[in-house]
């Protein structure tokens, strides 16, 4: 995890327009925070970040050929002659972007936002609710990243977020299913009950009532209002504040009414006042620590929650105490009486704690390679929590030249590149990468094989892409394309097919290139390997020719998230008009120099479809058309890891909140 200075410097640089946005996601996925927290921090620095704006929609929606265009939005220099991005056939190709069958059950059923249909506990998450309050003694959290404040909208990590959670509560939140969960909501608005407007510009909140904060003040629609001016004022520098950038107003109907009106055609109403960021706070405590006061008011450390624990000490940086909150609306729960949040040490000692010495009963982020975590979870005293988190790690494709220079930089957008703009090398590159090998030997529980961008949520998860790897179909289709063996490599008119594969410095991925560099030596492809310092693969400078973002390389790989239950913003990053270059100092998301003007205008069109199904459909057509291209080459959809002791069950982890959000309904086993 990253620390509290280094953390203030990627959010500055990112606020100030000196990092990208999937830069500072990289960054932040490598150093170990989750794709929830991620998600907060990017959302609020993304407001003031410098952005490329996405290429005007000039071509009706689909796949099919497409060329690259210039436009406004794309680099100055780039000029309207970019190499043809083309719908491929192959392993990776189920079929063309435009003729793409979706056939998702779940695609069928509409989109997000609707209510789910499992158990409810009394006082709010998934039930089943626990029958006595109390009696459950202690239970003990290792992260290892100690909490520095809890408020959850000055939030500076997961550590943060999490230590947060147990204290406050939104409006809702995203469960296992992907379906919301009412915490301090009276149910789910939609269009039949009349919640959701019609015209998608606004949403109303019915809210619990007899719900009190810690402190026995009553909760009511006024403190949702509040927590939207006080994520909003500017001197208050909310983490969370880019959530709320689509908000004109929030305004209390009564006590129990909460209207959220939106400046735009809003589909994704869903996202505001729920999970991690839509926690809500008094307006009686923090009315006078908002603003330019909002950094030291002293309720950042003593807070005062609807949630079922109560903090009774916090020492930032070391250790937070919990215990049941008196006002907790569920008399007969929670059943544990006290929680200890412990900050310090790493994965594997927490893991120990855990799963060996029985010193903790939960521990956080256990990123561990599985020779040295399955022994432990062998020993039988816990259980690895898998979540699904939205990281893909995959193998970026440069479209452009990473070897031809033209107006000082090299991979420019106008220069195509030499064979990977050849659709059958690029598809005979997906027939080698072993997956299960890769997700077997560095991932074991915590990463599986995939074939998709998006994973999450499952309703957008296509069911059309499929992965196999076969050395000897990549040669078919290499051979098929000209590029026969002379001696142990092939060529074509005098083109060798020889790439450089980077990536950051991290074992993992340095075991997961020698994978990959076997096949490709195999199939009579040269490659060559290179390691960078992650600070510099993910920094945002400039004059450095050695960052993801300028991409002078063949190949690159990371991880990238949706750090979203809403993957408009994820998707839009693969825009013309985000290409990445020297005119706006490589600070766009596209790093592989892709334009395909089909894509672009579905981006645009996808934005405001309210129609949950077409939605669904639209989502998933983008995935395929970024799959079928080959413009990545998805690897590994790495899962979150927390272990737990056998005795704490029914937590119910979710990608889209956090570790705690359930904790009023974990069970004593």
């Amino acid at each position: 995890m990253p620390s509290p200075d280094e953390l203030h410097a990627l959010t500055d640089a990112l606020i100030h327009g000196r990092l990208s946005r999937r830069d500072f996601i990289k960054r932040m996925v490598f150093l170990g925070v989750s794709a929830s927290a991620v998600a907060g921090l990017l959302a609020a620095c993304g407001a003031g970040a410098a952005t490329s704006t996405p290429a005007p929609a000039s071509t009706a929606a689909g796949g099919g050929a497409t060329t690259a265009t210039a436009t406004s939005a794309t680099p100055a220099a780039a000029p309207a002659t970019a190499a043809a991005a083309t719908p491929t056939t192959g392993a990776a190709a189920a079929a063309s972007p435009a003729a793409s069958p979706v056939a998702s059950p779940a695609a069928q059923g509409g989109g997000l936002g609707v209510m789910t249909d499992k158990p409810l506990g009394r006082g709010a998450g998934l039930g089943p609710s626990p029958t006595k309050r109390g009696g459950g003694g202690t239970v003990k959290l290792l992260w290892w990243e100690a909490p520095t404040i809890i408020n959850p909208h000055l939030a500076q990590g997961t550590k943060d977020y999490d230590a947060s959670r147990l204290v406050y509560e939104p409006l809702a939140s995203f469960g296992p299913d992907d379906k919301l969960v009412p915490f301090l909501s009276d149910g789910i608005p939609s269009r039949e009950n009349g919640g959701v407007a019609a015209d998608y510009k606004s949403v109303t909140w019915k809210l619990k009532q007899g719900v009190k904060w810690s402190d026995g003040q009553p909760f009511t629609a006024a403190d949702v209002a509040f927590t939207f001016k006080y994520v909003t004022d500017p001197a208050t520098a909310a983490t969370t504040v880019g959530t709320y950038a689509g908000v004109a107003g929030v305004d209390a109907v009564d006590d129990h009414t909460v209207k959220v009106t939106f400046k735009d055609v809003t589909p994704a109403w869903y996202t505001v006042f729920t999970g991690a960021y839509g926690m809500i706070l008094p307006e009686h405590y923090f009315k006078d620590g908002m603003g330019a006061q909002a950094k030291n008011f002293p309720g950042n450390l003593k807070p005062v929650g609807t949630g079922p624990y109560k903090v009774d000490s916090f020492a930032p940086g070391d250790l937070i105490v919990y215990s049941i909150n008196d006002n907790w609306r569920d008399p007969n729960g929670p059943v544990w009486d006290q929680m200890q949040l412990k900050g310090g040490g790493d994965a594997v000692s927490a893991a120990r704690a855990v799963f060996q010495t029985g010193d903790y009963q939960v521990a956080w982020n256990l990123q561990i390679e599985p020779a040295i975590l399955n022994p432990m979870l062998a020993e039988g005293k816990g259980y690895l929590s898998l979540t699904p988190n939205g990281g893909i790690e995959r193998i970026l494709v440069n479209e452009s030249d990473p070897n031809k220079e033209v107006d000082g930089q090299r991979s420019h957008f106008g220069t195509p590149h030499p064979f990977q703009s050849d659709p059958q090398v690029r598809q005979a590159y997906t027939y080698l990468c072993d997956k299960k090998t890769v997700a077997d030997s560095l991932y074991g529980k915590t990463g599986q094989p995939t074939d998709n961008i998006l994973t999450d949520p499952k309703i957008y998860a296509s069911p059309n892409t499929h992965w196999e790897f076969n050395v000897a179909k990549a040669e078919q289709l290499l051979d098929a394309a000209g590029y026969k063996k002379n001696g142990q490599y092939r060529e074509k008119n005098g083109v060798q097919l020889s790439v450089l594969f980077q990536t950051t410095v991290n074992s993992v991925r340095q075991k997961h290139q020698q994978i990959v560099k076997a096949a490709f030596e195999q199939a009579g492809i040269k490659m060559e390997l290179k390691s960078i310092d992650a600070g510099v693969f993910f920094s945002s400078d400039a004059g450095n020719p050695d960052t993801a973002a300028h991409f002078y390389a063949d190949l690159e790989m990371f991880t990238n998230s949706n750090a979203s239950p809403d993957p408009w913003d994820y998707f839009n990053g693969w825009t013309t008009g985000q290409i990445a270059q020297k005119e706006n100092s490589w600070d766009g998301n596209n790093y592989e120099r892709w334009s395909n003007k089909g894509y672009d205008a579905l981006v645009a069109q996808v934005k405001t479809e309210t129609d949950g199904a077409k939605r669904a459909q639209d989502f998933i057509k983008l995935n395929d058309t970024i799959v079928d291209n080959v413009v990545n080459i998805p690897q590994i959809d790495r899962l979150g890891a927390n272990g737990f002791a056998n005795e704490v069950q029914n937590v119910q982890p979710t990608a889209w909140d956090l570790t705690g959000w359930n904790i009023a309904n974990w069970a004593k086993k």
